[in-house]
């Protein structure tokens, strides 16, 4: 398969043929992200793409699972999406998944009639890097919208009949109490959004990002592993989203949890709890990764 750059996907997409439709990402001006530097945003040629599917098709067979990237795969135009989700459809008989990376921005770029009529068309999952629901903080990490545009955009995937998959940054707010409000106002937003999973990350400092700048220059100082661990208690003691797929198994997460939250809140909790006192280890600091 032929690619440009570099390559990322979500952990459940570990089964999917990735089918690369643009290059890079239309915002990357995230203060913690580093996937995309130096590369420059663009959408590859049609032509190459509906190509690159019959090579998939030469290749593979058929296949059950894709996903479009890159980092905001969603912000191609409708009609250029509808008729790549068409080929995929025709070129793989057992197609039942197609996910894309969709940043909040270009959602809100698109209407709701516009997004439904890729669902119809056979884009199912949509994963949106919420990473707070702080307005301040939201702000400080320059992810191009407030916290009314974050929750508009999840909003619209949602009522599109998307399943929406959000995720949400730990450690963003660094070290003291910043880092728990961050945890609670991030409650309110993704009770109000409503997404049918939540996944949750832990900030790993890249080098040659504004975030990484800030650090070496004593600006930006990370939390503990206990203030992380809090958060994540905040989190799973606070959602009351139902049913919420939860997953905080990242290679940066400390404490790997998953589970339908309902059914696994309280054993979360007593997971949470055995982490803080000390009586059940957590992954050395040295291990996690982005």
């Amino acid at each position: 398969m032929r690619y440009e750059g570099n390559i990322y996907r979500p952990p459940g997409e570990r089964n999917s043929y990735l089918l690369q439709i643009t290059v890079g990402c239309s915002h990357n001006a995230c203060s913690f992200c580093g996937m995309y530097q130096g590369q420059r945003y663009h959408v590859r040629p049609m032509c190459d793409i509906l190509e690159d599917i019959q090579m998939a098709k030469a290749c593979y067979g058929d296949l059950s699972r894709v996903f479009l990237c890159d980092g905001d795969a969603i912000g191609m135009p409708t009609r250029d999406l509808l008729t790549i989700l068409h080929a995929l459809y025709e070129a793989f008989p057992s197609l039942r998944k197609v996910g894309v990376y969709a940043g909040p921005r270009n959602i809100l770029q698109k209407t709701v009639e516009e997004l439904r009529s890729l669902r119809e068309a056979g884009l199912t999952r949509a994963y949106l890097g919420v990473e707070t629901g702080s307005e301040t903080l939201l702000k400080a990490i320059g992810k191009g919208v407030s916290r009314a545009g974050m929750l508009e955009a999840g909003v619209r995937l949602r009522e599109a009949g998307l399943d929406l998959w959000a995720m949400v940054l730990l450690g963003l707010a660094g070290t003291g109490e910043a880092g728990l409000e961050h945890s609670r106002e991030t409650v309110t937003l993704v009770n109000e959004m409503r997404p049918r999973h939540l996944s949750l990350l832990t900030l790993v400092l890249e080098p040659g990002t504004r975030l990484y700048q800030d650090w070496e220059r004593g600006k930006f100082l990370p939390c503990t592993p206990e203030e992380i661990l809090r958060e994540v208690r905040c989190l799973v003691d606070g959602l009351t989203v139902d049913p919420l797929h939860f997953t905080c198994d990242h290679a940066s997460n400390y404490l790997p949890l998953k589970g339908t939250l309902s059914e696994e809140r309280e054993r979360f909790l007593a997971v949470l709890d055995q982490a803080l006192s000390g009586e059940r280890r957590i992954r050395p600091e040295w291990s996690r990764q982005v």
